[in-house]
């Protein structure tokens, strides 16, 4: 009965319906959603990188929009995907640490995203639309929790971090698991040809829907969390950065192939195609991704854990070669693509996301919501800074977070143009006081709402949770 309270605790699923306007099939967008895990700033030619090899997202930019102040909201997977599936900050949906208080969610946690969260495959689904998602989920491996309890009408991928595997420290971790809809096909599954894989069922998915719209969520593994990306033999030992820019060259590589299927399946031009990471790239030695200009690593609220690299392509719709340094941020996709598929966000509920339409069609004079109320950095249970502008608060901290194993200091108040200093070099908090006030009074209004260490937030919803969660393992074989 606990379990059952916790699920029912918002309101029933057939109020999410996104007031879907009477639209023509033909009139709604494809939407493919390209989610990778842990890639820097300045890991693609398009944002300035030498090292690697991409032309194919390079090639998205320059037949598309190049989004500069584009974030995402957290700087580790488990909330950054949250937002992005809800519409909202971490905290609102208590997605912001595990159900043991950790950073990111682990297998057989209890808990998951709300099954009664609205996602963008429900707003989506409710509009007419075929769903899938392709990839590393990490919103709860309990049957409750996954893909198809969240909209989509298919699922093929792993349910977490491709780094959660059996080890000294977690023995009584599952071989990773290879699913299908709710049911696992292998373990553990070969990680070498995930991209690979992932790409052939993206191909197989368009081919069967490209006379209807479709939303495809591909949330890649790669580069990945563990300290050895991985990559097909075709691209092992092909790149100039050993095996993370393999991987980064074999994910340019996949969305290459997409791109040539929409043109052959002729849906280059009904397709919105949006391609960006959940996180910066992680600090390794030596090192391997690159967040440059950025200062800092992923897995913190520095910019280079959470500015994301961010390009959006749509022939015909969305201008070619653009560039847009307005502030956006993860939770902006839920409402945006409600609206293009001619429903609207969900009006029962506090969505923290705002329609970015005006962006990506580059409409004169657009500025960013985010201005006027804030974009809050979370590290966890804390906040941690606030943007609004061009210009970024580090909120001064008694006790603040300083990693994922909740090591603190004590840390003062700082404050940066990151929109003309974007490498963060010159602190300005002495000679801009008003602007410091300004944005400590946004952080003491989301205090209030979303909470902060110690302090809930009056705006918070339930995650949801499972009394036994069980591990996703392969079922034994059948006896003759």
């Amino acid at each position: 009965m606990k379990t059952w309270r916790l699920l029912c605790a918002l309101t029933m699923a057939g109020v999410f319906a996104a007031n879907c306007t009477a639209e023509t099939a033909s009139s709604k967008p494809n939407i493919i959603f390209i989610y990778v895990d842990n890639l820097g700033y300045g890991d693609l030619g398009c944002y300035g990188s030498k090292l690697h090899r991409t032309p194919h997202v390079d090639r998205m930019a320059a037949e598309g929009v190049r989004l500069t102040s584009f974030y995402s909201a957290s700087g580790v997977c488990t909330p950054s995907r949250a937002a992005l599936m809800s519409g909202c900050y971490p905290r609102r949906v208590n997605m912001h640490v595990s159900g043991a208080g950790l950073p990111v969610l682990r297998p057989m946690d209890r808990k998951g995203l709300h099954p009664n969260e609205v996602t963008i495959a429900k707003s989506l689904k409710d509009c007419g639309y075929t769903t899938m998602c392709i990839g590393k989920w990490h919103l709860g491996d309990q049957l409750s929790f996954l893909p198809t309890q969240h909209g989509f009408d298919r699922y093929f991928g792993i349910p977490y971090s491709d780094d959660q595997t059996p080890s000294k420290n977690f023995p009584n971790w599952p071989p990773l698991p290879l699913m299908r809809q709710e049911k696992v096909i292998e373990a553990p599954v070969d990680r070498d040809y995930l991209t690979k894989r992932y790409t052939e069922e993206t191909i197989r998915f368009l081919t069967e829907n490209k006379n209807r719209p479709f939303f495809l969520y591909l949330p890649h593994a790669m580069p990945g969390s563990t300290a050895r990306p991985f990559a097909s033999p075709e691209f092992q030992g092909k790149s100039r950065n050993g095996p993370y820019g393999d991987s980064v060259e074999e994910l340019d590589w996949s969305i290459g192939e997409i791109l040539a299927a929409l043109k052959k399946l002729d849906l280059d031009e009904k397709t919105l195609v949006v391609w960006t990471s959940d996180n910066g790239a992680v600090r390794r030695n030596p090192p391997q991704g690159s967040n440059a200009p950025l200062k800092g690593w992923g897995y913190d609220t520095s910019e280079g854990a959470m500015r994301m690299p961010c390009v959006v392509r749509w022939p015909g719709k969305v201008p070619a070669g653009k560039v847009c340094d307005e502030l956006c941020a993860m939770m902006d996709w839920l409402p945006t693509f409600a609206k293009l598929g001619g429903g609207e966000p969900p009006k029962d509920r506090i969505i923290d996301g705002h329609d970015i339409r005006p962006f990506l069609f580059s409409e004169p004079g657009a500025k960013s919501r985010y201005d006027e109320v804030g974009f809050f950095y979370y590290m966890m249970d804390q906040l941690q800074a606030v943007r609004a502008g061009p210009w970024k608060l580090y909120l001064p901290l008694e006790n603040k977070l300083m990693s994922l194993r909740r090591n603190q200091e004590k840390f003062p108040a700082a404050l940066y143009d990151v929109r003309n200093d974007i490498s963060e070099t010159k602190e300005v908090s002495a000679e801009h006081p008003d602007v410091v006030a300004r944005l400590a009074a946004l952080a003491d209004k989301a205090r209030a709402d979303l909470g902060d260490l110690g302090r809930d937030g009056k705006g918070q919803r339930p995650a949801g949770y499972v009394d036994n969660p069980k591990p996703q393992v392969l079922a034994p074989p059948a006896r003759n």
